[in-house]
């Protein structure tokens, strides 16, 4: 059970989510880092760019989901992009995914960017990786925040849960949180998906598909993605 300090924090996520008021929350009106490198804006700008457009299928996270679209920085090689090309750019899709967002972050995003005039039929969400210095309760009632503010946005759309990558940062914690998520999905509004059974573990202390930070996935990583992702979508998507 949460404890004091767990409540404090998840009772704001939830009072967004469900656009209650409150006197005082500790949602931020921003991410320092997402904004200091440009990710927000980058997100702005599509966001933008698809005014007056169809979006069928609305992508919603962090880096994972922003990188999906985005040409990385110079530095940084790993990139999903021609993937993006291949399988949504000409399917009506929007990548609302900012870098280093937690899920306190992708509320402020939900609530303050122009995202309520699209009508998107499915949501690709995927959140969590930047709570892991939470509790998995913390981090699964941070995903059920989101989560319950997209219903609440977009009450039509069929919604893909994605379980929280394997990753370097805090394994035990990660696969608690995951067992939680999983049992957000109804399979008939929310749908899970869970990737980690095809990024298995590598000799190299890696996992298949991520980069050499064991967090971000490679071109090969999403492309795995899109492999179990896509037969699920056009299931959905199916007039």
């Amino acid at each position: 059970m949460p404890g004091p300090a767990n409540v404090l924090r998840t009772l704001p996520l939830l009072l967004v989510a469900l656009s209650l008021p409150a006197q005082t929350t500790t949602l931020p009106q921003e991410n320092p880092t997402a904004i200091q490198r440009g990710w927000q804006q980058d997100c702005l700008d599509r966001v933008l760019a698809a005014q007056g457009h169809p979006v069928d299928i609305l992508f919603i996270g962090d880096s994972i989901t922003d990188n999906f679209a985005r040409p990385p920085r110079p530095d940084w090689p790993l990139v999903g992009i021609d993937v993006w090309t291949q399988h949504y750019a000409h399917r009506n899709a929007l990548d609302f995914g900012v870098s280093s967002d937690g899920t306190e972050h992708i509320l402020w995003r939900l609530e303050h960017m122009p995202v309520r005039q699209f009508h998107p039929k499915v949501i690709v969400l995927m959140a969590g990786v930047n709570d892991a210095q939470y509790s998995p309760e913390d981090i699964a009632a941070g995903v059920k925040a989101v989560l319950l503010k997209t219903e609440s946005m977009y009450p039509t759309a069929k919604i893909v849960l994605m379980d929280i990558l394997p990753n370097g940062r805090a394994k035990d914690k990660t696969d608690a949180a995951n067992r939680i998520l999983e049992t957000f999905a109804d399979r008939k509004t929310v749908f899970s998906l869970n990737l980690a059974p095809y990024i298995p573990p590598t000799a190299d202390n890696n996992w298949l598909g991520l980069g050499p930070d064991r967090l971000h996935p490679t071109e090969q990583g999403y492309a795995i993605w899109a492999e179990h992702l896509d037969p699920l979508l056009n299931r959905l998507l199916k007039p």
